[in-house]
């Protein structure tokens, strides 16, 4: 295909996925509304259909709980094809919805859509930002229970990367429920088991949901009395950029009210950054935050400091440099798991594949630090995947071949606004 046939073939995907106002991320695997699928997806409809870019966004926060939470999966209707479906979450959300969230990238594509939208926007923005103002509240409340200045994930799900080696011990430590309810997966009739979670990670997976939905799903007590909790390098960076963004939305409309609270927010992750820094690995990692055991390497979600501004100038040249290493390693980048250790694995979710929305925001992160070479290979990497093997799910950094879904949403909207020759050409 030509790069205009990837861009048509991409602006179709979007189009099929859609569901009238909100979009799948793929058909069968995953058929409902996703969190942080949804808000990349509005950058790829903004560069053919602004409005449904913002539409996108607005149907996302139909979701939003009383108490400012986003969740996960919007539920608009029960789908065979998936499980766990509403009937095992059983919160008392209508729509009904999953019990935890997800990365909120929302507020720094509201900032992008505002920037490179029309005037007519600021009432878009000006709608959401309240919302958006909670959400952050809420992440800040019930997942920084102990005021680190970090964010901790109350279930693997909540980090977006299901299945990292960053959870592995965390995991381990979970007690199965003894009287967890036999279940049928669903994810195993639409991609290979290779390319998924084991089932011992299941069996955690649905205990950890079991406590929430026998606390009545109350944050508080899942925060503080739940059997996970880990420190998300992923998380704490991408809601730092958030709140750096929400602030700059803030002052540009106007909402003075609330910017002493973001800012307090800003200065709290950036001391905290270094409860996460593991000195041996040269990085970001994830921590046990009930015992503080560290995670030993690092993931891509190490990466994201740069695209925060977390970090001192000697931990960022750190990293840089495992960047780097990294780089000369797979033909690739970025891994979702470091190839130098043991627990890599090139096709299993989130144990090492690439994920083009980590590379889009990495990316970003190395363009702001100066880090040109690494944004500009990265950038490359993903052009590349998507042109040689299509808009997967993710992709096998040590072959480039495709794994998990096919047709993929937020793959299509990253090629769109991002990864595409087409865009790098407009952009120059």
């Amino acid at each position: 295909m030509t790069f205009m046939d990837l861009d048509g073939r991409a602006i179709a995907i979007l189009q099929e996925n859609d569901r009238g106002g909100f979009t799948i991320p793929t058909r069968r695997l995953y058929p409902f509304q996703w969190n942080w699928d949804s808000a990349f997806c509005a950058l790829g409809f903004a560069t053919f259909d602004p409005d449904r870019a913002w539409q996108e966004i607005e149907t996302l926060f139909e979701g939003q709980w009383a108490d400012g939470m986003v969740p996960h999966i919007i539920f608009r209707r029960d789908d065979p094809d998936y499980f766990p479906g509403p009937s095992v979450w059983r919160t008392p959300a209508e729509p009904p919805t999953s019990g935890y969230s997800q990365p909120p990238v929302v507020a720094t594509i509201i900032r992008r859509l505002l920037r490179e939208g029309n005037p007519d926007d600021t009432r878009r923005a000006a709608a959401l930002f309240d919302k958006t103002l909670a959400w952050h509240r809420w992440f800040h409340t019930y997942r920084d229970p102990f005021r680190r200045g970090v964010i901790g994930l109350a279930h693997p799900w909540e980090s977006g990367r299901d299945n990292s080696p960053d959870w592995d011990e965390s995991l381990r430590a979970v007690a199965v429920a003894p009287d967890l309810e036999p279940y049928e997966r669903r994810d195993l009739d639409h991609v290979d088991a290779s390319e998924r979670p084991h089932k011992d990670e299941y069996d955690r997976y649905l205990t950890i949901v079991s406590f929430g939905r026998n606390a009545a799903w109350d944050a508080d007590t899942i925060a503080r009395r739940g059997p996970f909790l880990v420190a998300d390098p992923g998380l704490t960076f991408i809601l730092l950029r958030a709140d750096r963004d929400l602030l700059a939305l803030a002052n540009t409309l106007g909402r003075h009210d609330a910017t002493g609270e973001i800012e307090g927010w800003i200065s709290l992750a950036e001391a905290g950054a270094d409860y996460m820094w593991n000195e041996a690995a040269h990085g970001f990692c994830a921590r046990n935050m009930h015992d503080d055991v560290i995670s030993p390497a690092l993931t891509n979600a190490s990466m994201l400091a740069f695209y925060a501004g977390a970090g001192s100038p000697a931990q960022r040249t750190r990293l840089a440099a495992e960047a780097r290493r990294i780089a000369d390693s797979v033909p690739f980048l970025m891994p979702s798991w470091d190839p130098a250790r043991s627990e890599f694995e090139p096709r299993r979710y989130w144990r090492g594949p690439i994920w083009c929305v980590m590379n889009y925001m990495i990316a970003d992160g190395f363009r702001e630090a100066g880090e040109d070479a690494l944004a500009d290979r990265i950038r490359r990497d993903t052009a590349a995947l998507i042109e040689r093997a299509g808009f997967y799910e993710n992709f096998d950094p040590t072959t480039g071949n495709g794994c998990g879904g096919a047709d993929f949403s937020w793959t299509a909207a990253i090629w769109l606004a991002w990864a595409s020759p087409t865009r790098v050409a407009a952009a120059a």
